[in-house]
């Protein structure tokens, strides 16, 4: 029994569902892309969050210096690609990561984007600043940066304190956006200033997360979409009937079960549903110790 219980959660954690009410929809320019969210985060600045609550509305809000290339399906050193930075180079001991910066990108309040930026944000989260996160979640992450400097506007090397070829992938993560020098923390945790491809419209705790499209992105042509907007629901049911009513274009992953996903799709046909693996892990755990779990025929 307990080999396949443990069985069972093993599954539930290695699969994910997202379902599409229209596979077509993100592929049109224009329009609004309407999300169920799956719960209500503490603030909006990436740098002092440590889940998914903050980071998928607000990814769209910044850019990385890199990131992974999202054609290629699985994360390596080989899928990393320019972002605010346009190339990079290592030292010859490696303990110089060296970039250069793209020219002429612009953040949302208009105000240049500069390798100044790059600096505060990361002194930032080494505690060398004025500015202090309220929390430093990947404080970790960098115990082998000494210090971060500038050459110039468009030039920024991180010297780290003994070789470490994986720091790159640490910079093209989704939690490793750049944030403007201008701008206060506090005001980054409720009105977040970035470079990416939506500017932030507001946050309703508990209720909603909108973003706009931002006309003067410095990828052309891009985004497609004019705005998404994310409706907070946290029970997984009352979420699924939304989808399945045409409230929602997209019902994001993690939060249907097989079954459920199941009944989704007999629900909704013309539905675009996709079964995922994933690393997340939704675990039961039992203390065996204490009853009624102590009865090894009860569990």
């Amino acid at each position: 029994m307990i080999g396949k219980l443990r069985a069972a959660v093993t599954v539930a954690g290695l699969l994910t569902a997202l379902c599409s009410a229209d596979g077509a929809f993100a592929q049109k320019a224009g329009g609004t892309l309407k999300i169920s969210f799956f719960d209500n985060p503490a603030s909006m600045s990436l740098h002092e969050e440590a889940t998914g609550a903050a980071l998928r509305p607000m990814m769209g809000v910044f850019n990385n210096l890199v990131m992974y290339d999202q054609h290629v399906a699985q994360n390596s050193l080989a899928s990393i690609v320019p972002d605010l930075a346009k190339s990079w180079s290592w030292s010859e001991d490696g303990t110089q990561l060296t970039f250069r910066l793209r020219e002429g990108v612009k953040w949302h309040d208009g105000k240049p984007f500069t390798a100044n930026d790059v600096k505060c944000t990361w002194d930032m989260l080494l505690g060398s600043s004025n500015e202090k996160p309220r929390t430093n979640p990947r404080k970790a992450w960098y115990q082998n940066l000494a210090e971060v400097t500038t050459n110039g506007d468009y030039e920024v090397t991180f010297h780290l304190k003994q070789p470490q070829p994986a720091f790159l992938m640490l910079l093209a993560n989704g939690f490793a956006p750049v944030y403007p020098c201008h701008v206060p923390a506090a005001q980054m945790r409720q009105h977040p200033i970035g470079t990416g491809p939506f500017k932030f419209v507001e946050f309703k705790p508990n209720e909603s997360i909108k973003v706009t499209r931002n006309p003067d992105y410095w990828k052309p042509e891009r985004p497609y979409l004019d705005g998404i907007e994310y409706t907070i629901i946290a029970d997984q049911s009352t979420a699924k009937l939304a989808f399945e009513s045409g409230k929602f274009d997209v019902t994001l992953p993690y939060d249907l079960t097989v079954p459920v996903f199941n009944d989704v799709r007999s629900q909704m046909p013309q539905a675009i549903c996709e079964l995922t693996p994933t690393a997340v892990n939704r675990n039961l755990i039992i203390n065996r110790d204490v009853p009624p779990f102590d009865n090894p025929d009860l569990r």
